[in-house]
């Protein structure tokens, strides 16, 4: 999910599901949609509460705050239920609605930077208001991420948050897909009621996208409830047809409060047909008060192609340490060996929960696709600060501070991780930083600094294309003047590094110059809690929010580009 203002409440993502058998080797299976224009309507299942918080800062809608959220960190916190029992048959979900493709502009190099968002599929849904002071930013879209078929470069899917809330999630999710590499049509993901066939959730968060080997598409997300349950659950959807249509619509973990599930990614396994892992943390604030936090990591898989998932179980612990949670948690996997890397975020909190003790990148292994996991191994320290306007520090912005961004060399099996630090600025504020590890991540190298010294940076995504170069995306103001404080001129930056070697750095624009502000304000202005990079082919592609001024009414849009690097 996306994070949001401190104390803000959340709802569950996703509809409930039941397992077959509650012991450990339970099966998540797929349930049917409820949403808008539905063929079938699943029955009635128990509701379940869901809360979710963020750093304290201004933020339009606030509640009994969610412990733990330190100003510095934004992150959201959500409270997931565990699943309890039953299942319902698969539901094929299908909503495709074509979209005439739009070069939104070009690239400084001269690159087609392409739009992926075209219309609102979302415009007359009237469902997820929280209270009066809700408010939705129509025809939005923020937080876009995207995959690329391993077996042929220009079949590309994209996923985004589709009308954000000020309070937390949105309308709906959504996804952009192309054959072509150029020409992108719309489909709806059903992960909320204003979705057709959608899960029985007033709004959807954190969107996903990972394909397989197969050409198989998962597509994960939340789905939250803000007035009639205080559910959050995590979804999961597939394609057969490259986004076109959706079908194993799966909850694959749902909870109320006192609890809270944050932050999924999603990752189809390279090299295993049919695999493929959700990951997220799940936060356990019970009893609710000061000295009761925890959030370890937790884990779902599917070995069928994502017809059925496996009950979701902790695999990063957090108990031994009070106060401690984890969060952005992404696995990577190196094709060579099998290997998988789960990368995240382990924060500590003083006993009131408002300050931050300890925050550490860290990494955890698996050897067998993903039964079992080493202990963490540190990777760098997070040293990141709060997100703001640099000429009105009262201007909060919102990117991806807490969520690291990890890579693996496909031909070298080198892990990267990239990720905001202000080690480079004496703690003034984030730049893009990276670290590496050439022997399977048991020890990491010192930060590099990767963005311009002396210019804030957001929001790093890191890959390595088939030559071994290294291609880092993010945002920077290095457009702004220091006495404009009406207005951020924002521009989203290509960083490459040839076969890893900083001394071979190149950079260049890949987006034009346009105003952060105008952005959908959700504890800060929000373009998305991260953006997405790919392999692609022999090049990334990249997939970013930009916003428009004077379009209220059309604040935002996703573009993609598909990138050349260096030899």
């Amino acid at each position: 999910m996306t994070k949001e203002p401190a104390g803000t409440v959340h709802p569950p993502v996703g509809s409930a599901v039941l397992l077959d058998d509650p012991g450990d080797d339970s099966v998540v299976r797929p349930i049917k949609g409820t949403g808008r224009n539905a063929e079938e309507d699943q029955a009635e299942s128990p509701t379940l509460a869901f809360r979710y918080a963020s750093v304290p800062q201004a933020a339009p809608m606030t509640a009994a705050p969610y412990p733990g959220r330190q100003a510095r960190r934004r992150s959201r916190m959500r409270v997931f239920l565990p699943l309890t029992a039953v299942t319902t048959a698969a539901l094929l979900l299908v909503t495709v609605t074509g979209a005439t493709p739009a070069a939104a502009d070009r690239n400084p190099d001269g690159t087609p930077l392409v739009k992926v968002s075209h219309g609102d599929p979302y415009a007359k849904c009237t469902i997820g208001a929280r209270s009066p002071d809700s408010i939705v930013y129509p025809a939005t879209e923020v937080e876009p991420y995207l995959s690329v078929d391993p077996r042929d470069p220009k079949r590309v899917v994209t996923v985004f948050q589709q009308d954000r809330w000020n309070d937390g999630g949105a309308r709906g999710l959504a996804a952009g897909w192309t054959t072509d590499g150029r020409t992108f049509h719309r489909s709806t993901l059903p992960f909320s009621l204003c979705a057709p066939g959608g899960a029985d959730y007033e709004r959807a968060s954190d969107p996903w996208v990972s394909t397989g080997p197969d050409g198989t598409v998962y597509a994960g997300g939340e789905g939250v409830d803000f007035t009639k349950s205080t559910r959050s659950a995590l979804l999961a959807v597939t394609s057969r047809d490259g986004g076109r249509t959706w079908r194993n619509l799966t909850t694959t973990h749902v909870d109320e409060q006192p609890f809270f599930n944050d932050k999924p990614s999603l990752t189809a396994d390279p090299i295993r047909k049919g695999t493929a892992y959700q990951v997220w943390n799940r936060l356990d604030n019970d009893p609710p008060g000061p000295g009761s936090l925890d959030g370890p990591g937790y884990i779902s898989l599917t070995r069928d192609g994502g017809r059925t998932w496996s009950k979701a179980r902790p695999f990063v612990d957090t108990s031994g340490v009070p106060n401690t949670q984890t969060i952005g948690h992404l696995i990577v996997a190196d094709r060579r060996t099998g290997t998988l890397y789960d990368f995240f975020d382990r924060i500590t909190y003083a006993d009131d929960l408002s300050t931050v003790v300890e925050a550490r990148y860290q990494v955890v292994t698996s050897t067998d696709a993903g039964d079992t996991w080493s202990a963490p191994v540190t990777v760098a320290r997070d040293t990141s600060v709060p997100e703001v306007d640099p000429n009105d520090p009262a201007t909060p912005l919102r990117a991806a501070a807490t969520l690291p961004s990890p890579a693996v060399d496909p031909k070298t099996g080198t892990l990267y991780m990239a990720y905001e630090g202000s080690d480079f600025s004496g703690g003034k504020f984030d730049s893009v930083q990276l670290v590496r590890s050439t022997d399977g991540g048991h020890t990491w190298g010192t930060p590099e600094l990767i963005s311009p010294k002396g210019v804030p940076a957001f929001s790093p995504s890191i890959a390595v294309a088939e030559r071994g170069t290294v291609a880092l995306t993010y945002y920077d103001l290095r457009f702004l003047k220091p006495d404009n404080t009406t207005t951020l001129p924002t521009a989203y930056q290509l960083a490459t590094l040839r076969h890893g070697n900083p001394r071979l750095r190149t950079e260049r624009r890949i987006s034009r110059i346009f105003d952060w502000l105008q952005a959908p304000f959700a504890g800060g202005y929000f373009l998305g809690d991260y953006q997405g990079l790919v392999a692609d082919g022999k090049g990334v592609r990249a997939v970013l929010t930009e916003t428009h001024s004077g379009a209220p009414q059309n604040r935002t849009d996703v573009y993609t580009s598909s990138l050349r690097t260096p030899r």
